[in-house]
C-alpha cells in the first residue's frame, strides 16, 4: 500500500502473484523485505482448516515476483531486523512451537538450513512477535496444560525463560496476537476489553446491517444461529448458542425486541411453519453427534399474539416430539409451504437420509412417515422450496467415503428428479469434488439458492482466532441451474446458517441498535488444540 501523491489517495498494489495464496504478511525493519506464510500454487486441502501446511516465503518489495522459500512448513512470520524471522509450527512431538531462521546477506543465494526450534515442548507457543530492538526477546501467545485461557508471554531466547504478561493483568480472559511497536518499547495484543470498560461498545445488537456486495440485496447479521422467518417476515426464530441452556428464541425482524420460547435444552435447526404463525419446528438434542445419538424433531406451539404485548419476554409453549426416541439422530426440519409435512434428516436406517413426516401427528400418533432418500451416505440439511416443488439438501452421495465434502442436490417431494447442482466447476472436475456446501435455502422466487460454503478456503490462519467450527464458511448465491455464482461474505470468521426474508427486510434504525445484549467475551479458544 502506497500513499504520498498530492491528492492523498492510497494506492493498493497486489504483491502476491496470481495463482498463489499468501497469509500473515510481515515487513522487515527496513521495509524492503516481506515474509508471508504461503501455499504457493498448491490447491487448498479441504480437510485443512486447523493447522495450515504453509511455507515461509520471502520477497523484496521492489520485486515481489522473485520469491524464495526460506523454510518449509511454517506460519505467522515475524521479522527481527532484516535478517531474522521467527515463525510458528506444530512440532513432531505435537506441541506448537516458535522457530527461528537466519537469512544470508544475499537472499537469493540462500542455502536452506533447518530452522532452530526456540521454545521448548510442554507449552503451546504460536503467533510470535519479534522485536527490532532485541533478537533475543520475542512475544507470543501460549496455551499451557491445566490452563483454560490463552495468554501473552515474553520469551528470553538466550536464557530460555518465559515471562508472563497478560495472566498477571487479566487472568480470566483470552489474549491474542501480540505485536511490538516499531521501536520495540511497547507491546500490544488483542483481547475482550472487559464488561466494566467505559470505552467502545458494551453491547452487541440482536441484528446488525452488513454491507452487501450486491446492490439489490440487503444483508443482516444475527447474533445467533439457524434463523427462520415467520410467515409475515415480522419475526425471526433462532438459537442463541448450542449449550445445554440455549433453547429457542424469537426476535422482531427490525431488531427491536426479543422473546424466549424455552430454555434448558439444546435446540438447533429451526423452521417456522409458512402456514401457521404459531408453530415452529426445531431439533432437540446434541449437535455434531453420531447417527445413533438421540436427537428429535419437535413441534413448538405458542400464541403469537404474545409477540405484540409489551412487557412479555417469556412466552408459554407446548412442545410435541414428532419422532420416536429409538430412531436415532433426527434433525434439521423444514416445513412444507402448506404446513402439512416436515422433511428432516434421520439416522434411523444406520445412515443419515431424508424423511417426510406429518407436521401435526408426527410418527407417534399414527401420522404418515416415508423415506425420501436412501443409501449408505449422508443426506442432510434439507430446505423446502416456497412453491413446494423441490427440496434442496446437502449430500456426499457422489463420494460416500469422504465425509468432509458435501454438494447441493435437489429432489421432488415425491422422490423423483434427483440431481446435483455443480457449483465450483463442471462435473468430475477437481474443484467440484472439493465442495463443502451446507445450509442451503431458496429465494422467494425459487430461482436462487443461498448457502454456506468453502469455495474461498480459509482467509486467515485459524490458530490466530477464537474457535470457529468451520473457519472456511462464507455465504454464496447460485442459480438453480448452477450458474451465476456470487460471493456475499469474505472474512476470517464463520458465516453460516443463512435464511431468506419472505418479502422485504425492514429498516434497522439507529435507535434500534440500542436493543442489544451485554458483551461478555464468552468465546472459546480453539477446541482442536490439546494440552
Amino acid at each position: 500500500m502506497n500513499d504520498g501523491n498530492e491528492s492523498n489517495e492510497i494506492e493498493i498494489i497486489r504483491v502476491t502473484p496470481y495463482g498463489c495464496v499468501d497469509y500473515s504478511p510481515a515487513i522487515s525493519q527496513s521495509g524492503e523485505l516481506i515474509a508471508v506464510a504461503s501455499y504457493g500454487e498448491r490447491s487448498w486441502d479441504v480437510r485443512e482448516f486447523n493447522e495450515l501446511t504453509t511455507d515461509i516465503v520471502v520477497f523484496t518489495e521492489s520485486e515481489p515476483d522473485k520469491r524464495t522459500v526460506v523454510c518449509k512448513h511454517g506460519g505467522w512470520p515475524s521479522w527481527s531486523g532484516d535478517s531474522t524471522i521467527y515463525f510458528h509450527r506444530r512440532a513432531d512431538d505435537g506441541w506448537w512451537s516458535i522457530y527461528r531462521v537466519d537469512l544470508p546477506e544475499d537472499l537469493f543465494d540462500l542455502r536452506a538450513e533447518n530452522p532452530v526450534r526456540v521454545t521448548p515442548p510442554g507449552v503451546h507457543c504460536f503467533t510470535p512477535a519479534a522485536s527490532h530492538r532485541s533478537k533475543e526477546m520475542i512475544a507470543m501467545a501460549t496455551r499451557r496444560p491445566g490452563k483454560r485461557y490463552r495468554h501473552i508471554e515474553i520469551f528470553d531466547v538466550e536464557c530460555q525463560k518465559f515471562h508472563p504478561v497478560t495472566e498477571l493483568l487479566n487472568p480470566n480472559i483470552h489474549h491474542y496476537n501480540p505485536f511490538f511497536s516499531p521501536e520495540g518499547k511497547f507491546l500490544g495484543y488483542h483481547r475482550f476489553r472487559g464488561e466494566e470498560s467505559s470505552s467502545g461498545d458494551a453491547t452487541i445488537p440482536y441484528l446488525n446491517p452488513v454491507i452487501s456486495p450486491e446492490k439489490e440485496l440487503r444483508m443482516l447479521r444475527l447474533n445467533g444461529s439457524f434463523a427462520s422467518f415467520s410467515p409475515s417476515g415480522d419475526f425471526i426464530a433462532f438459537n442463541h448458542d448450542f449449550n445445554a441452556n440455549s433453547g429457542l428464541e424469537i426476535i422482531k425482524s427490525d431488531g427491536s425486541k426479543k422473546w424466549t420460547l424455552f430454555r434448558g435444552r439444546t435446540a438447533f435447526g429451526n423452521s417456522w411453519s409458512p402456514a401457521e404463525p404459531d408453530v415452529i419446528f426445531t431439533s432437540v438434542g446434541p449437535v455434531f453427534d453420531s447417527v445413533k445419538a438421540t436427537v428429535q424433531i419437535a413441534r413448538v406451539t405458542f400464541n403469537s399474539s404474545n409477540l405484540t404485548k409489551d412487557g412479555c419476554r417469556e412466552i408459554p409453549v407446548e412442545i410435541e416430539i414428532l419422532t420416536k426416541e429409538e430412531t436415532g439422530n433426527n434433525a434439521f426440519p423444514s416445513c412444507s409451504p402448506d404446513g402439512k409435512h416436515v422433511v428432516f434428516r434421520s439416522g434411523r436406517s444406520g445412515h443419515k437420509n431424508l424423511y417426510i413426516v406429518d407436521a401435526v401427528k408426527g410418527e407417534l400418533e399414527g401420522g404418515e412417515i416415508r423415506q425420501l432418500t436412501e443409501g449408505p451416505w449422508i443426506d442432510t440439511m434439507p430446505s423446502w422450496s416456497p412453491d413446494g416443488k423441490l427440496i434442496a439438501f446437502s449430500s456426499n452421495r457422489h463420494n460416500p467415503d469422504n465425509v468432509d465434502c458435501f454438494s447441493i442436490y435437489v429432489i421432488h417431494p415425491n422422490g423423483t428428479g434427483l440431481r446435483r447442482i455443480h457449483v465450483a466447476g463442471p462435473e468430475e472436475s477437481d474443484e467440484v469434488d472439493k465442495e463443502r456446501l451446507n445450509h442451503v435455502s431458496f429465494s422467494k422466487d425459487c430461482e436462487w439458492l443461498l448457502f454456506a460454503g468453502n469455495l474461498g478456503g480459509v482467509t486467515a490462519e485459524p490458530v490466530s482466532l477464537p474457535n470457529q467450527y468451520q473457519p472456511y464458511g462464507d455465504l454464496y448465491l447460485v442459480k438453480l441451474d448452477g450458474s451465476g455464482l456470487r460471493r456475499l461474505t469474505w472474512n476470517a470468521y464463520e458465516n453460516g446458517t443463512p435464511a431468506w426474508h419472505p418479502s422485504t427486510i425492514p429498516n434497522i434504525e439507529e435507535n434500534v441498535l440500542a436493543a442489544a445484549i451485554k458483551l461478555k467475551g464468552q468465546f472459546d479458544d480453539v477446541l482442536w488444540m490439546n494440552c
